[in-house]
């Protein structure tokens, strides 16, 4: 059994292995195109009022296949780490 440190890493660690495809919810969307997202998810993904998530898209045969929501500071600590090695030997 991994120990707890290791499993409440972020999903920024690109080492850690994950979990892919599981159907944790079923939700409308109403006439406004509004979704509302169940708070067992919010509470699983760490979800609070006033964060941002930005929606990632993945095509096939052209068409969006899938929707993915990653929050805000996960994807800018990505890029940071990618980036920003680049970006120092640039200057």
């Amino acid at each position: 059994m991994p120990k707890k440190s290791e499993t409440e890493k972020g999903c920024s660690q690109m080492d850690q292995k994950m979990s892919c495809c599981k159907v944790e919810s079923v939700i409308s969307v109403d006439e406004r195109g509004q979704m509302v997202l169940p708070k067992g998810i919010r509470k699983k993904a760490q979800i609070h009022a006033g964060d941002k998530l930005a929606v990632v898209t993945m095509k096939m045969d052209g068409k969006i296949c899938c929707l993915s929501l990653i929050k805000v500071e996960e994807i800018e600590q990505m890029v940071k780490g990618m980036l920003g090695p680049v970006m120092k030997e640039i200057l």
